[in-house]
């Protein structure tokens, strides 16, 4: 089969990367769509925009969040006509959720019968000749001539080498986005977040919004801390000679470039280039790149909008939040809370902190090996997916095809989103996945061939 000839394509997850993708098989007059969801809070919102506090803001200005690529000031638009912020505010993500939601719902109305959304969860697939067949955990089963495998990220795996299984029950929150985070605790009660990532501002976020009114110390080996947009909008400067592909040479171009330019403007430069930069590194090169840079560069893309800054800022310097470097070691129960045994980063001796709570905040996991969901230790064990060198996630090809535990590119299976990060890296924000959804739903509407000015 080739992929335009595909007549029904089933998309497994409707959060924003298989919401969009159905929208776009619809928009580019591509086959009929079934979009299978197991949770009806995640329909067109998926994690990032269902499990979220009205206070928990995007972390990209309007105006590079619309949906559609060919019409990049939809989102914009979107809120201007409801009153809710410009081109340079940075929106709830409950709202940016209900965006997507009524992008879903138009396309529904429009798209008639040629998109069907399934509530079920999806535990096998097997592709044949004929096309794929899913199973669901019901019993039913839905037929297709391809599948689209948008299961977003894999939830924090527990922390290894802490037991946080023998701990009393409401001390260890694996769910750093639980309604209940804050339940239970006391003014005089110590959290501990384990991360200091986006993951740990949010839940230090809300915690305070909880009314916890207590410590939160957030731990990770290095301590770094997502750092803040600029106030105010500005277009980031284009680059146009490539910067050099070697990391060393790389790291001292950008530090070149970071003097001249501001650090902001010389992370930002490379936007354009990241996938392709990642793309022609080798194995070896990219994981030198997650052992040595990948906190330092996460802490400078992925930034924190002001408002959320002001806010951590005034944290720290009420006491009520502390960011600190070392190592976890172990970790007991301890009266009603739990004591963890810690090393300080560059130091020998070990200390021992006593806390109240462990929240899991070292964020989203691509692992497939470490996956309990059913649907990917069925693929796995059937060997009709593989985890990608690094174990970023699923093994796909520059049109993202599945790669099966032989190597074998599947003309059927595809997958997108975040768990695709080990093929393209820059795909976990929206800027990134509303491409690979648009550039896939055109191959399966025979319109890649034409320009990206829509039709």
């Amino acid at each position: 089969m080739t992929i335009g000839n595909a007549a029904h394509v089933a998309i497994v997850g409707a959060g924003f990367s298989g919401t969009l993708q159905a929208i776009n098989l619809l928009r580019h007059g591509g086959p009929r769509a079934t979009l299978i969801e197991r949770r009806d809070d995640h329909l067109a919102r998926g994690v990032a925009y269902s499990a979220c506090h009205p206070l928990h803001l995007l972390n990209v200005r309007a105006a590079n969040m619309s949906a559609l690529p060919d019409d990049p000031d939809h989102f914009v638009r979107w809120l201007a006509a409801r009153g809710a912020g410009g081109a340079g505010s940075f929106a709830s993500r409950a709202v940016y959720g209900s965006y997507l939601a009524e992008l879903l719902d138009a396309a529904r109305q429009a798209g008639g019968d040629r998109l069907t959304i399934v509530r079920g969860e999806a535990t096998d697939l097997v592709e044949d000749g004929q096309g794929v067949r899913i199973g669901l955990a019901d019993g039913g089963r839905i037929d297709a001539d391809a599948a689209v495998l948008a299961l977003g990220n894999l939830p924090p795996h527990a922390p290894p080498g802490l037991a946080v299984e023998r701990l009393p029950q409401d001390v260890y929150a694996g769910d750093p986005w639980a309604s209940d985070i804050a339940d239970g605790l006391g003014d005089g009660d110590r959290v501990l977040l384990l991360g200091t990532g986006l993951t740990a501002i949010d839940a230090a976020l809300l915690l305070d919004t909880r009314g916890f009114g207590g410590t939160m110390i957030a731990l990770s080996r290095r301590g770094l801390v997502p750092r803040p947009h600029r106030p105010a909008a500005r277009r980031a400067p284009e680059r146009l000679e490539r910067p050099p592909a070697m990391l060393s040479r790389l790291v001292a171009d950008v530090r070149g470039r970071a003097e001249t330019l501001g650090w902001r403007d010389a992370v930002d430069e490379l936007r354009p280039m990241t996938q392709a930069m990642w793309q022609a590194a080798g194995a070896a090169e990219r994981g030198r790149f997650l052992r040595h840079l990948r906190p330092y560069w996460d802490v400078h893309r992925h930034r924190l909008a002001p408002e959320v800054a002001g806010r951590i800022d005034a944290l720290r310097g009420a006491g009520r939040l502390r960011f600190i470097a070392g190592k976890t070691q172990a970790v007991t129960a301890a009266g009603d809370g739990a004591a963890l045994d810690w090393r300080p980063r560059g130091g020998s001796a070990t200390e021992r902190m006593p806390v109240r709570r462990i929240v899991n905040c070292t964020g989203p996991q691509g692992d497939l090996l470490r996956s309990t969901e059913s649907l990917l230790v069925n693929l796995l064990a059937a060997g009709r997916i593989r985890a990608d060198v690094l174990r970023l996630g699923l093994d796909v090809d520059s049109q993202s095809r599945a790669v099966d535990g032989g190597g074998r590119v599947s003309d059927r299976l595809f997958a997108i989103g975040p768990m695709t990060r080990g093929g393209y890296w820059e795909i976990v924000a929206v800027p990134g996945l509303r491409m690979q959804t648009w550039a896939l739903a055109r191959r399966f509407a025979n319109a890649h061939w034409v320009g990206g000015e829509g039709l």
